[in-house]
């Protein structure tokens, strides 16, 4: 009798105790799927920097970032090498899926990444689909502008068609949009043509031993540009009132 009022009197302890215990918060998981501009790069590669690399340290410890952005990749590509199937198997409920595609798309001086604009839409809708399924959250991104200005020092718009497909997507399947494009269009006209330079992968020969013949590239970025990308980004989360906006780590960034 004794022995059954004590296991009694034990759990109903247990039960208290573990009442006082906080529950595990689950992880956010952000994918980043994306081309060059967002993805990792090795340290020999630097300064050379995907956005996405600052992106991940504006975030607590609650969220992890899967980027599996590649260098190179359309959306046809990145699908027909099988690099987005293993992403769909392993979303979650509650999961981010971030898109931004369009630079390699839109190439077609390289046939083997080029991609219609049909096909384009059709891949994207394909992405916001599939996530869904699995109840992560989809969001486009347009895709980051490139470095060009006419003769009066106007930045020009480098992804026309591409850019306005992922706006009709977006409006027509109601999925969240973050302008990139017109974002770091407006950046780089604020630093201008003579300026501008210092966002992107822009070295004299000799400068730098990773890149001893120099480079002068307007379409990637280094890492003080890809800083201020990831925070275009974040921007842009704040602005869609996302809940991922609260485990956005406190002094790591200013609203502007």
């Amino acid at each position: 009798m004794c022995k059954k009022v004590f296991i009694k009197i034990s759990l109903v302890s247990l039960a208290a105790f573990l009442s006082f215990i906080p529950p595990i918060k689950k992880k956010t998981t952000i994918w980043m799927i994306g081309d060059s501009t967002m993805c990792l790069y090795d340290s020999s590669c630097y300064p050379l920097t995907g956005w996405g690399m600052p992106f991940a340290e504006y975030f607590d410890s609650t969220v992890t970032i899967e980027n599996k952005a590649k260098g190179g990749r359309s959306t046809r590509t990145f699908i027909a090498e099988n690099r987005w199937q293993p992403i769909v198997d392993n979303l979650s409920n509650g999961d981010y899926v971030f898109i931004q595609f369009g630079h390699n798309d839109e190439a077609k001086n390289y046939p083997d990444r080029y991609t219609t604009p049909e096909d384009y839409r059709a891949n994207l809708i394909k992405f916001i689909t599939e996530s869904r399924a699995k109840k992560a959250m989809p969001i486009l991104i347009t895709p980051v502008s490139r470095r060009k200005f006419d003769a009066k020092g106007q930045a020009l718009e480098t992804h026309a068609t591409y850019s306005k497909i992922v706006h009709e997507v977006a409006q027509q399947y109601k999925v969240l949009l973050i302008d990139l494009d017109q974002m770091s269009l407006e950046l780089i006209q604020q630093y201008g043509p003579e300026n501008s330079p210092l966002l992107f992968m822009q070295l004299e020969a000799g400068k730098d031993p990773s890149y001893p013949l120099g480079i002068h590239d307007n379409t990637h970025f280094n890492n003080y540009g890809a800083r201020h990308i990831a925070e275009l980004v974040i921007k842009g989360i704040n602005n869609l009132q996302l809940e991922l906006s609260g485990h956005i780590s406190k002094g790591k960034f200013k609203a502007k």
